[in-house]
């Protein structure tokens, strides 16, 4: 008995010591007894989506804001230009049906000899590797 009450104090000491280091708060405090578990742990999905959302919200009516401001800035630095000068038209010169087909056959043949010299690039590059 005398040896219990000998190893008493070092055991409460112990006991002390152990529980100290466990007294460190968890991230959230569990509710008491009487709270439902389920429905508290309900009720903080839903405060933190509604704090999500409204977040949400904020962002959007910021973009909005920015949105909004640069159009302004947009219009105003539009406005600032000078204009541009009237140009006065040329007056482009009528031609016979004879000169607009040779002009339309010339323009026909460049784009044929610019894609010939596309295709013997690309046939070329696709022969096979030796």
């Amino acid at each position: 008995m005398t040896r219990a009450l000998i190893l008493l104090p070092f055991a409460l000491a112990a006991a002390i010591a152990g529980s100290a280091r466990a007294q460190v708060p968890p991230p959230y405090a569990p509710p008491g007894v009487g709270v439902d578990l389920h429905r508290y742990q309900a009720d903080q999905h839903r405060y933190e989506i509604d704090r999500l959302r409204a977040r949400a919200d904020q962002r959007d009516a910021f973009a909005r804001q920015l949105q909004l401001e640069t159009r302004l800035n947009r219009l105003q630095i539009e406005a600032a230009r000078q204009p541009e000068p009237i140009l006065p038209l040329d007056g482009r010169a009528l031609r016979s049906p004879e000169d607009e087909r040779a002009l339309r056959e010339s323009a026909t043949d460049r784009r044929r000899a610019a894609t010939a010299g596309v295709t013997q690039i690309d046939a070329w590059l696709d022969r096979p590797a030796n």
